[in-house]
């Protein structure tokens, strides 16, 4: 059965969701803290005459929708949370909030999602079983609000589940994805040295902290290349260290904070065993003591064959086989992982890039944006997505 899809009414919604997306971009909230904008989702999706929930593991919101026909329940996810980045934007829809913004897209996630509710609200009569949209709050900071939706019931009777991601290092307008594992998963690392401070002119009466530390970091750096298969891929960075507080004295103290992504298991454990005798080790060999706290962050996304293939096919019919890329494996993380170790389904990159209008900064940089056509095309893309999963086997 094919659907009877209204182009006019998406376009129409379109508008409106360039608007959501300006409003939230210009009222970001970090992470277990999207109170307002979870409001902001529930009340228009009341507006439709939605079922929705509240609360949903935090401040997750859950729409319903059911048609008067038998058939499975299909899951559509978007992220809400922001970043505690300060915005340094020149534009109309800048963040109003200091140190904080929507540096990766969730605001876009989220209208996106806004769009497809209004527009199946109004289409009743193409839903065969359910349909929900699961608004999730916390993608950025583990452990993430996926598996506290999760355990709050969020999949129960959940048949097959889609996410998108706009991504701006694809041009807007294609489309990417892959069967398998997309992204990577991401653990993370918190090493606390303690040393013996003193002053900078008599070093050999201290233990410097700055010293082990800076070994440390060399020495996590040979974890990689030499404790790895040089045929699987693996990432350890440190991203941070932060000691002393003049250039006459030797810290006491030092931080390190770091990441560490793979995409299998094995190599996910051997690293973590890796770090924690490295991380010992060197301290102990210059006489510092040392805390290690090591999360295991989110898993890695892996997209159902069968889910991954039908949006092949039907991105390849609405977008032309061009623009229908295959993804390669990336290191970035997400917990939409989660939802896909529980129910079959696929994670899709929407091109949200385009060097012309200078929307060409990396996710997570302070002058990040995307262009706003790129929420059509998810829209158009996950309407069908769903329509099809509902209709067909």
């Amino acid at each position: 059965m094919e659907m009877k899809f209204r182009e006019d009414v998406l376009l129409d919604i379109f508008s409106s969701m360039v608007e959501w997306r300006r409003y939230l971009h210009k009222n970001p909230e970090l992470s277990y803290k999207e109170a307002k904008t979870a409001q902001f989702v529930a009340d228009r999706l009341r507006t439709w005459g939605i079922e929705v929930k509240t609360g949903v593991g935090g401040h997750g919101v859950v729409g319903t929708l059911r048609g008067d026909f038998p058939g499975k329940t299909i899951a559509l996810r978007a992220d809400m949370d922001a970043l505690p980045i300060q915005d340094e934007k020149t534009c109309d829809y800048a963040s109003t909030v200091p140190g904080v913004m929507h540096a990766c897209g969730h605001d876009g996630h989220t209208s996106i999602l806004l769009g497809i509710a209004n527009y199946f609200s109004q289409h009743r009569d193409m839903i065969r079983g359910e349909l929900r949209f699961i608004f999730q709050p916390a993608e950025e900071t583990c452990p993430g609000g996926a598996i506290q939706m999760i355990e709050a019931g969020v999949l129960e009777g959940v048949d097959i589940i889609y996410g998108v991601h706009l991504w701006t290092p694809i041009s807007v307008g294609k489309t990417a994805s892959v069967a398998g594992p997309l992204w990577a998963a991401a653990d993370e690392f918190f090493i606390d040295i303690e040393g013996r401070g003193g002053h900078g002119g008599v070093p050999h009466v201290t233990v410097d902290s700055v010293l082990v530390g800076a070994a440390l970091i060399m020495n996590l750096q040979t974890i990689v290349s030499r404790s790895v298969d040089p045929l699987d891929s693996a990432v350890v960075t440190v991203g941070s260290m932060q000691a002393g507080t003049m250039q006459n004295i030797i810290a006491e103290r030092c931080s390190i904070m770091g990441t560490a992504r793979t995409f299998n298991q094995e190599t996910r454990s051997l690293i973590k065993r890796r770090i924690e005798t490295i991380v010992e080790q060197t301290c102990a060999m210059y006489g510092a003591d040392v805390h290690l706290n090591y999360l295991m962050g989110y898993p890695t996304l892996v997209n159902d064959a069968a889910e991954t293939a039908r949006y092949q096919r039907i991105a390849m019919h609405l977008f032309g086989e061009e623009q229908t890329i295959e993804a390669p494996k990336m290191m970035p993380a997400e917990d939409f992982a989660y939802y896909l170790q529980r129910v079959p389904g696929c994670f899709i990159l929407v091109g949200a890039g385009n060097e012309e209008k200078g929307m060409h900064y990396p996710h997570h940089h302070p002058r990040f944006d995307f262009d706003e056509q790129a929420m059509y095309t998810a829209a158009k893309l996950l309407i069908h997505l769903a329509a099809d999963a509902m209709m067909n086997e």
